[in-house]
């Protein structure tokens, strides 16, 4: 089988680039960040993909604008003043290859220096900024309050560009972002665009690595704590005292630096945001789709498709936002170590959706790993990213899937190379599966419910190995294979009814987060039609802090559906229920355990406690009207806490927890197609397992080999 597999090609290693395209049924071949495509690459009949960032790579134009480089807003660490004066220097703590102070009059309106102590704001003639030294000086303190300097910074090193040339060693010179909010800028991208198309006649797809802002990563200046502050959503590398203007224009009022800074908490994507955060994601989404479709027109006009990196400089894309059709891309393009993520793409509305897989072929790999170095194991690392990417792939499908980095790092690693050949066979297998239809799935429609909704699907902050942690984002592994409808819901959704089209409603993260639901939990109408909804015969499942926010009479609003809540201290003197735990229906399947949860207790004693640890309950059950309230304290996923939460979900629906097309072994899973009458049933695990699957009458037994698929036709 050939087809939907993209390779990296590299100049100097053509026998090396054609040979594996063949063996791995590619027909694409791209170029990679370092690499380039020679002519007998690019004239051997195969789909030349080129990638291009588009605001990087101009140096010589930004050499001569500087004043139109991409910006942030940075604070200071709080100094605490001993005497009645107070020096702060502006880059002590952050890298100095990075960042460069934009002290010019338009951006220095913009400073705000900070009493921290007292929550003051500091007015100008209270300070002086020092340029020859870099710093701020404060004429008059407070002694013993902590102080902060919040400036705007030029950004000279992009930062995709910054991590790679680190990581590979590169000595070449640093690429700084230009920003496309001026019009001098967009004139240029435009036109230098054009050029290239000209000069690219071979390429067949232009992949944009993404378009214009950065998902935001500041270094700091100590190698002890270099990542600063990282956030794959964040809308901080978006700002400029050009875009502060034109927002101001547009919508009436003007924000400042601490609407950014935040008390040096920024807006992190796990905290709900205000109006003013929402209007300028809107503002930054409104530019980057007007402008970024006059890049994909042009692309179009040189017969060129035009796909698009969900990664990187994505910020401002919102590809579940309303807006993004109107970009026109032909293709969504996204890396993936997990299940979730290839739900994040799939779920995507465009024609064609790839998976650049991992590990990446450079030395080192993203999560620290050493893959290609001594010591390295490629081929186990593809084997678990496929392991947990194919489940998802199995239920909602993608077109494409490809590899990028350094070909000439598999010629020593043979077994990855054979691994490979066998994992995109095994991908195209699956695709034809899905062209012949949706495979099947348990009857109840989970509803994920948090503060962003859809605009947030299937996905946290970032990689799983970077949110690793965060109760939600091991929900949405789990869920990413499991044979459920999946919807995520906002608040507003709940207002709108659409609680209507679900069975089961999961809310989970800690108090206060985007997850949980934070201050959206006040409105009592919100606890109003949840209730009547579980009342009627709904399931809410919380996990966490779920429904949680102070200054009631319960920390969980939910707390009556839930028949639990949770103790912040107040009631270290009051009685406590007791229980028994016990196995309500097989609900917990061997070896299944959720997180323990301090603090938490019953509230009327009606919940069936199905675990619990160091007297705190972590599983229950607690019945409400016709429905149910279920309560996880925390939630890791393993191959048993995934059993345990579809035994969970078909229980709230009131099914049956064995049913057809179910393995009986929680560390397989299968998936079946009616159209095909096709069983596919696959190993999550790097051990050889032994499974059971009851079909109708019959049950099929499946050996699978560590890791390993199985295709079984003809089922029923």
């Amino acid at each position: 089988m050939k087809g939907g597999f993209t390779m990296p090609g590299e100049a100097g290693y053509e026998a090396l680039t054609l040979g594996l395209a063949e063996k791995w049924g590619a027909d694409a071949i791209r170029d990679s960040d370092g690499t380039s495509l020679s002519g007998k690459i690019l004239e051997a009949g195969y789909d030349i993909y080129s990638t291009i960032c588009i605001i990087r790579g101009h140096n010589d134009w930004a050499k001569g604008n500087m004043d139109k480089l991409q910006q942030v807003f940075l604070m200071t660490e709080p100094r605490v003043a001993a005497e009645d004066g107070l020096e702060i220097y502006l880059m002590d703590d952050f890298f100095n290859e990075q960042f460069a102070i934009n002290d010019g009059a338009d951006a220095r309106k913009y400073w705000q220096i900070y009493d921290r102590t007292a929550n003051k704001r500091l007015q100008e003639d209270e300070w002086e900024y020092r340029k020859g030294k870099g710093s701020v000086y404060i004429k008059k303190t407070c002694r013993w309050h902590k102080y902060t300097a919040t400036f705007l910074a030029y950004r000279i090193w992009e930062e995709i560009s910054m991590y790679n040339h680190i990581t590979n060693h590169w000595e070449k010179e640093h690429l700084m972002p230009v920003d496309p909010i001026h019009k001098e800028t967009q004139d240029y991208l435009l036109g230098w665009f054009r050029d290239w198309c000209e000069g690219h006649p071979h390429t067949s797809i232009v992949r944009f690595t993404s378009l214009f802002y950065n998902f935001v990563w500041i270094w700091g200046s100590s190698e002890r704590k270099r990542n600063l502050y990282t956030d794959w959503a964040s809308y901080d590398f978006t700002v400029s005292p050009a875009a502060l203007k034109l927002f101001e224009e547009k919508y009436g009022y003007a924000l400042e630096a601490e609407d950014f800074i935040n008390q040096g908490k920024l807006h992190v994507t796990h905290m709900p945001a205000g109006g003013r955060k929402r209007d300028w994601m809107d503002f930054i989404n409104r530019f980057v789709v007007c402008f970024g479709r006059k890049l994909v027109d042009i692309a179009h006009a040189y017969g060129k498709k035009a796909y698009v990196f969900y990664d990187d400089s994505w910020v401002g894309l919102e590809p579940y936002g309303e807006r993004f059709k109107e970009l026109g891309f032909d293709g969504m393009i996204k890396c993936v170590f997990n299940g979730y993520e290839a739900r994040l793409c799939s779920g995507v509305k465009t024609q064609v959706h790839e998976l650049r897989m991992h590990p990446y072929l450079f030395p080192t790999g993203v999560s620290g790993k050493p893959s290609f170095l001594e010591g390295g194991n490629p081929k186990l690392e593809a084997q678990q990213y496929w392991q947990a990417v194919r489940r998802a792939v199995l239920r909602s499908p993608v077109e494409r899937i490809g590899l990028g980095g350094y070909l000439h790092l598999v010629e020593s690693k043979p077994d990855f190379v054979e691994y490979i050949a066998d994992m995109a066979d095994e991908f195209r297998r699956i695709r034809k599966l899905h062209e012949g239809g949706r495979p099947f799935s348990f009857k109840p429609v989970v509803g994920v419910l948090h503060y962003w909704g859809s605009l947030r699907s299937w996905t946290l902050s970032g990689h799983f190995h970077e949110t690793d942690g965060h109760d939600l984002i091991h929900i949405n592994e789990s869920l990413s294979g499991l044979p459920f409808e999946v919807l995520f819901l906002d608040f507003e959704d709940v207002r709108k009814g659409r609680l209507e089209e679900v069975d089961v409603i999961i809310n989970a993260g800690y108090a206060g987060s985007a997850w949980s639901g934070g201050e959206e939990w006040k409105e009592d109408k919100i606890v109003e039609l949840l209730t009547d909804w579980v009342y009627r015969g709904g399931t809410f499942l919380g996990i966490c802090e779920p429904s949680a926010v102070s200054g009631y009479d319960t920390f969980f609003r939910m707390s009556h559906v839930l028949g639990v809540d949770e103790d912040c201290g107040e009631r270290v003197c009051h009685g406590r229920w007791e229980y028994e735990t016990e196995d309500f229906y097989g609900l917990v399947p061997p070896g299944g355990r959720a997180c323990r949860k301090e603090g938490i207790y019953l509230t009327d004693g009606l919940a069936k406690v199905l675990q619990s640890e160091d007297g705190f309950p972590i599983v229950t059950v607690h019945p409400f009207g016709s429905g149910w309230g279920i309560y996880l304290g925390g939630y890791r996923i393993s191959g048993e806490n995934t059993r345990l939460l579809q035994n969970l979900i078909l229980f709230g629906a009131g099914e049956g927890l064995m049913q057809e097309y179910m393995t009986d072994n929680p560390y397989t899973e299968c998936t079946y197609f009616p159209s095909g009458n096709t069983l596919v049933v696959v190993n999550n695990t790097g051990k050889a397992q032994k499974t059971k699957i009851t079909i109708g009458k019959k049950t099929i037994s499946v050996s699978l080999d560590p890791f390993g698929m199985r295709m079984i036709q003809d089922v029923r």
